[in-house]
């Protein structure tokens, strides 16, 4: 399945459809708020990171996802198919996963995910890992069928990259054998507590390398004892809803195909907020050509300024 000529990243995770209603700003608890028209959209954290990775270029990119049999099941397939995603659908009696998304106009999103037929993606439905570079995997399937896949993973010789989203406590026995951990701040701070600076947080999740993304600000990353900071790019945000999940794509692509750290992050970070200037989660996502124009002749927010934030000095980076 793909292209064998190219190294291989397999995305094993999560498949929705998108309910999503853009809104003047996001509801708090009891409250209602009227909003514009709903448009659906393929999404899910896995789909995204596998549209991600097949338009980064440079790899072949497979899928392994648990759908029902309906309408947003071939809805989601159909633009997987369209972005070069090998699709290997494990079928449920559940409907497809869905995300009730509330987009605010300052581009901030609020969700809330049934998993449906997610729930039903087991630890006996990783496919082979023949040619596979990258095993790419979130949280928002079973937490048993994640740790199933990364050990496989691990005993085969392939790097695992875990985004692990949404946030939720993790077992040491999973992340022991994850080679490259990304979280958001919150992420973050439910794995390795809140004590302490950015960088003494990287510090304590027992992964050789994490990497935490900081929205407007950047990304920083740990690598054994050495620090990676990435400054954002300057974009005007439209919708967030996909850039995590671009970002996470991306980056997995990028090392897959040789990129350094350093230049995956790069190339991982103009891709997200490229992500956040269109409305929609796949429908955002860049193509390689897209990113390498806007990295050509984009803005990066200042280092000193996230080298502060993540408690470094980037005379020392």
């Amino acid at each position: 399945m793909g292209d064998r000529s190219k190294p291989s990243v397999l995305i094993a995770g999560s498949a929705n459809a998108d309910f999503v209603v853009r809104a003047g700003r996001i509801p708090a608890a009891g409250e209602t708020v009227l909003g514009g028209d709903l448009a659906i959209f393929p999404g899910g954290k896995g789909a995204n990171q596998a549209v991600a990775a097949a338009r980064a270029g440079g790899v072949a990119t497979r899928m392994v996802a648990a759908m029902g049999d309906d309408d947003p099941a071939r809805l989601i397939a159909a633009s997987l198919a369209d972005a070069g995603v090998a699709l290997d659908i494990r079928r449920s009696a559940r409907s497809t996963g869905a995300a009730l998304i509330t987009v605010s106009d300052a581009g901030e999103n609020a969700i809330t995910v049934a998993p449906g037929a997610n729930s039903d993606l087991g630890p006996d439905d990783l496919p082979d890992l023949d040619g596979i570079a990258w095993l790419v995997m979130q949280l928002e399937t079973p937490l048993d069928t994640v740790s199933a896949f990364a050990r496989a993973a691990r005993d085969r010789g392939v790097k695992v990259l875990l985004n692990a989203a949404p946030a939720r406590a993790l077992p040491a026995g999973l992340l022991a054998v994850v080679d490259l951990l990304v979280v958001n701040e919150d992420e973050l701070g439910m794995l390795a507590g809140t004590q302490g600076s950015l960088a003494e947080q990287l510090a304590r999740t027992g992964v050789g390398i994490t990497v935490v993304t900081l929205g407007g600000r950047g990304a920083c990353a740990r690598v054994g004892q050495d620090y990676v900071l990435q400054p954002a790019f300057a974009v005007t945000p439209v919708d967030t809803t996909a850039a995590g999940d671009t970002f996470c794509g991306v980056l997995a692509a990028g090392l897959a195909e040789g990129l350094d750290l350093p230049a995956a992050l790069a190339r991982a970070a103009a891709a997200g907020a490229l992500a956040t200037t269109k409305a929609g989660a796949q429908s955002s996502i860049p193509s390689r050509a897209e990113m390498d124009a806007f990295i050509a002749d984009a803005r990066q927010h200042g280092l000193d300024g996230l080298a502060a934030y993540c408690g470094l000095a980037a005379a020392a980076i």
